[in-house]
């Protein structure tokens, strides 16, 4: 196992501390609310150094594709679970994000079965980096009613629009078979596959391989 996976599993080990001391605090200001909230921003601070890590050693694995999103998961649901059982995170809200997340796992767990990986675009990081700055400002300022409905609908509109964005790049890849050019499910035709062999799609410009097989959508 990589140091990049290692550390992702600090992160995961993290959580249980986490949600203890946020029961501890009763999510009013004080002592365990401070401890929560410094476990969170180190729990996410490491999300940072196991990227760069995995990307300037060369340790990036498909496990860490797969667990470096889901610990974010873990913890930023975590932490409104707790909210939301405080009655200070809508439960409407809560669900939004459910529902964008389990979609995405959803599709990411399709694309493995087909012989694909799904790494995180990059909406879904400035996601994950918004709601993990929003949900410290609401531990560090817990009670400002104001603050914490600016907070929501952040993370709810950076939600969506990364949840949208992300399927409509990726659900090709995942429920396609391999080697089958995306514009071919669109379009019914082989007008991707170029006859000169190797080049580019003629509707998305895409390039395409010699190994790419037309598909006839019925």
């Amino acid at each position: 196992m990589t140091l990049a996976s290692r550390i992702t599993l600090v992160r995961v080990a993290m959580i249980p501390a986490f949600m203890v001391t946020m029961y501890l605090s009763g999510g009013t200001q004080g002592l365990w609310m401070y401890v929560s909230l410094a476990i969170f921003i180190v729990a996410s601070l490491t999300d940072s150094l196991d990227g760069y890590i995995a990307r300037h050693y060369n340790q990036v694995t498909d496990f860490g594709k797969f667990l470096d999103p889901l610990a974010d998961k873990l913890l930023v649901i975590a932490a409104m679970c707790m909210f939301c059982q405080w009655g200070v995170f809508p439960a409407w809200a809560l669900m939004i994000v459910l529902t964008r997340e389990f979609a995405v796992t959803g599709l990411r767990l399709i694309a493995v079965q087909k012989g694909h990986v799904i790494a995180a675009g990059w909406s879904g990081k400035v996601k994950t980096a918004s709601t993990m700055v929003g949900l410290c400002v609401m531990m560090a300022l817990p009670g400002v009613a104001v603050l914490n409905w600016v907070v929501i609908g952040v993370i709810v509109l950076t939600t969506v629009y990364s949840g949208v964005e992300y399927f409509i790049q990726n659900w090709m890849t995942a429920f396609l078979r391999k080697n089958i050019h995306p514009c071919n499910v669109l379009t019914g035709s082989i007008v991707s596959y170029l006859r000169g062999g190797e080049g580019k799609c003629l509707l998305c410009c895409v390039p395409t391989k010699k190994s790419w097989k037309s598909m006839t959508v019925r």
